[in-house]
């Protein structure tokens, strides 16, 4: 998707100077009015993408839904153009140069569009870029999503199989065997794999088999969907989809779905860590020197951590506790002889989250989000806690709604891990960067006013 945002803004540039620059009857216009002007075009689009940015890596779209997107991306782009031109470089002629501009830029990109939707079908169908789906039932309406939109392997889904009655095996794929034993293999703990997403169509009256699978796939980071006759008695709060004109519900909806809040929290991220580096960089020296002096041993701890889709990624700090056979397996504690003093004070203070801004620089991490736990942490809760991996399908935070809403430090009872997670899963659900915001404004008042959970 982002290689094919980069092709726009190359092709709009191909546009402006192989037309504009030669062509326009703007002769009194210096170079340094046409670089604004290449400028302002550029701008416009990337204000364009962000609402309207290409969907032709989305597996159901149709090429009248990518035409329609290209009319708008022009459209809002000539517009905006034409706006800054008028307040900007107060060019008061007719806006013909950015009309034809617009058009033939309309048009470059249809032909581009066709030679990047028939690129993605073939990668595709080599197998490539494809995730697994499993099914579960054997309700037409199952039968018609495979076979209108599972079945075309252009799409990039890969049907493992699905689980049916021994006399309703009729749907042409894989037989993986019967739901009753499916569910008694989820019961006694067994490691069932459903892939990447899977699609539940049963009755209403087997509510607990779809509870108990929601609650499986939430424990497998897999996506959830119900195909429903009715869903108003089932006890789970399902948010309803449509893929092309099918009715699915899932189980855990969030803004950060939408590419346009993806983009915007990614930017914010990547401005907030540049300063975080920079106060890095201000604070080395003396953390080097007071670390060293206290405590022999590395200035930075490096641990791995649970991230983004269950993927492990290596995180880092500032070193404040003696170098330890136990970093990896026990939270820190009040009072934990482990720490050495200026290591106490910078866990107080927030100061040894601070090289994490290099995580959140690389894409492993966000400022703000469920905190990334040990890997030991993570296997032992995600046995517990069925929505604990629910977590995971956000990246981690430097910071998080639970930790400056008294949920921080170490978790001594289930119920305080199983409050933090209930915490997590609403921010993910409720996100906005206006949250964020006050998350990190609420997190930087403990530099003043001491967090007691904080050691």
């Amino acid at each position: 998707m982002w290689a094919v945002i980069a092709g726009d803004f190359v092709l709009l540039n191909i546009v402006l100077f192989c037309f504009s620059l030669e062509f326009m009857k703007v002769e009194d216009w210096t170079w340094e009015n046409k670089r604004l002007f290449l400028f302002i075009c550029n701008v416009a689009l990337l204000v364009s993408e962000g609402y309207f940015h290409t969907i032709i890596h989305q597996r159901l779209v149709s090429a009248g839904d990518i035409l329609r997107r290209l009319v708008y991306l022009t459209l809002t782009q000539v517009v905006i153009a034409y706006l800054f031109m008028r307040h900007i470089m107060y060019w008061t002629g007719s806006g013909w140069l950015l009309v034809i501009i617009g058009v033939l830029f309309f048009f470059v990109l249809v032909v581009a569009r066709l030679l990047e939707r028939n690129a993605l079908k073939h990668f595709r169908s080599n197998g490539r870029n494809s995730r697994t789906v499993t099914l579960v039932g054997s309700d037409s309406e199952l039968s018609r999503l495979y076979e209108q939109l599972l079945k075309n392997p252009t799409t990039g889904y890969r049907v493992q199989g699905y689980y049916a009655d021994e006399n309703q095996k009729n749907m042409g794929i894989p037989w993986l065997g019967t739901i009753k034993s499916m569910v008694d293999d989820v019961k006694r703990g067994k490691d069932v794999k459903f892939g990447d997403e899977l699609y539940v169509c049963l009755s209403r009256h087997d509510r607990d088999t779809i509870k108990l699978l929601s609650q499986h796939c939430d424990s497998q980071v897999t996506r959830f969907f119900y195909l429903p006759v009715s869903v108003e008695t089932i006890p789970l709060n399902l948010t309803r989809e449509y893929i092309n004109d099918i009715e699915v519900f899932t189980t855990h909806e969030s803004p950060l779905q939408v590419l346009p809040n993806r983009i915007v929290k990614r930017l914010f991220d990547i401005i907030v860590s540049i300063i975080g580096l920079a106060l890095t960089g201000l604070l080395f020296p003396f953390v080097f020197v007071m670390i060293k002096l206290q405590s022999p041993g590395p200035v930075f701890f490096c641990q791995h951590r649970t991230g983004l889709d269950g993927k492990n990624f290596m995180c880092y700090k500032f070193r404040s506790m003696h170098v330890n056979k136990n970093a990896d397996l026990i939270q820190a504690k009040r009072n934990d002889p482990r720490k050495f003093p200026f290591g106490n004070f910078m866990r107080k203070m927030n100061i040894d989250e601070l090289p994490q801004f290099w995580n959140v620089l690389r894409g492993d991490m966000s400022v703000v989000g469920p905190r990334p736990h040990m890997l030991s942490h993570t296997d032992t809760y995600s046995r517990q806690i069925g929505e604990y991996m629910v977590r995971l399908f956000v990246r981690p935070g430097i910071t998080g709604y639970a930790q400056v809403t008294g949920y921080r430090g170490e978790t001594k009872e289930l119920w305080q891990m199983e409050e933090r997670v209930r915490r997590d899963i609403w921010y993910i659900e409720h996100w906005s960067i206006w949250l964020d915001i006050r998350i990190i404004w609420m997190t930087f008042k403990t530099f003043f006013v001491h967090d007691k959970n904080a050691y």
